[in-house]
């Protein structure tokens, strides 16, 4: 008995290093899954999370990009240009909620996963581009700008993939932007004919390197 005691007093220490050493992995995880300045998923987090939604029919994929956001970082600095990130990903988190993902794919550009339960995403998507548009709390009223959105239902192209329904937004916001739209749905076949399916001289949110509506 007193072997296995002492046996047992020797794993103790062991076991509880062992047990710090994996919750502190578990952090290590969860923080590199998450954007420091937006606290939204990174690229690999979102796509972990928006892979399962991607599997309810009713899935909305939705790409989002500040206009004009290097005149913002030109004219009133990038501590302004960095607040005004952080008000376009919280309000995007705020529209998705909890049982949807919001993720910064990098620079000025965000993606976001919604369940339509009511086909509803057109007025709702209408409503998000008025709301992202609006000047960020404590900041100067002159920062401020646009964001154009591009969406696609998951059910209009059955067994594409996340990243190629990413494409698909990608093309639709491009659009949006160029048309000054604001918002604008993907649809149902190409929009552009380049020669890598994406706008040129674009690698498209899918790649592996880091006022009005269309419906």
């Amino acid at each position: 008995m007193s072997t296995l005691l002492t046996a047992l007093a020797a794993a103790g220490p062991l076991a509880a290093g062992w047990s710090v050493h994996t919750v502190w992995m578990r952090r290590g995880l969860h923080t590199a899954r998450r954007d420091p300045l937006t606290g939204l998923r990174t690229r690999d987090g979102f796509t972990r999370r928006a892979t399962v939604l991607l599997k309810d029919p009713r899935a909305v994929v939705v790409l989002a990009d500040v206009d004009n956001f290097k005149q913002i970082n030109d004219r009133h600095g990038h501590a302004a240009g960095d607040a005004l990130l952080k008000a376009t990903a919280d309000r995007l988190a705020h529209y998705v909620g909890r049982h949807g993902v919001a993720g910064r794919l990098g620079g000025d550009e965000f993606a976001a996963v919604v369940i339509d339960d009511h086909g509803t995403a057109a007025d709702l998507l209408a409503v998000l581009h008025g709301v992202l548009a609006r000047p960020a709390d404590g900041l100067d009223p002159a920062v401020h700008t646009t964001v154009s959105l591009g969406w696609v239902r998951a059910a209009d192209h059955p067994g594409e993939d996340l990243s190629g329904l990413l494409r698909r937004a990608d093309e639709a916001m491009y659009a949006a932007k160029q048309g000054r739209a604001g918002v604008r749905r993907a649809g149902l076949g190409r929009l552009f004919a380049t020669w890598s399916g994406r706008r040129a001289g674009r690698r498209g949110p899918g790649a592996e390197s880091a006022p009005g509506v269309a419906a």
